[in-house]
């Protein structure tokens, strides 16, 4: 509890480095979604704010689109994100 007797808000770091609080998550009737945004929920959800069954109720989101957000993230950051990024692919060769 603060000293005014409240309790602190409860927060994540988002994708920039900011506090992300369940107030500041993008709004559920979000038409354009970009990598930011996406990066925040995902965010949010790791981090304990919100639940996965919040934010697929919230967003509309199936479990695989959001395992989807969830991995391009943890393989190339948020730039795995943002819609048309492909990540450069790596042939390897067997001799």
């Amino acid at each position: 509890m603060g000293r005014d007797g409240r309790l602190p808000e409860a927060f994540v770091i988002g994708p920039n480095g900011e506090k992300l609080t369940r107030a500041s998550l993008p709004p559920p009737d979000l038409k354009h979604w970009v990598s930011r945004r996406k990066a925040e929920v995902v965010l949010a959800v790791q981090g304990g704010l919100i639940t996965f069954d919040e934010a697929s109720m919230r967003y509309r989101l199936s479990m695989e689109e959001f395992i989807s957000w969830e991995h391009a993230m943890l393989v190339s950051g948020v730039n795995g994100l943002k819609v048309g990024y492909s990540q450069p692919h790596h042939h390897v060769s067997r001799h």
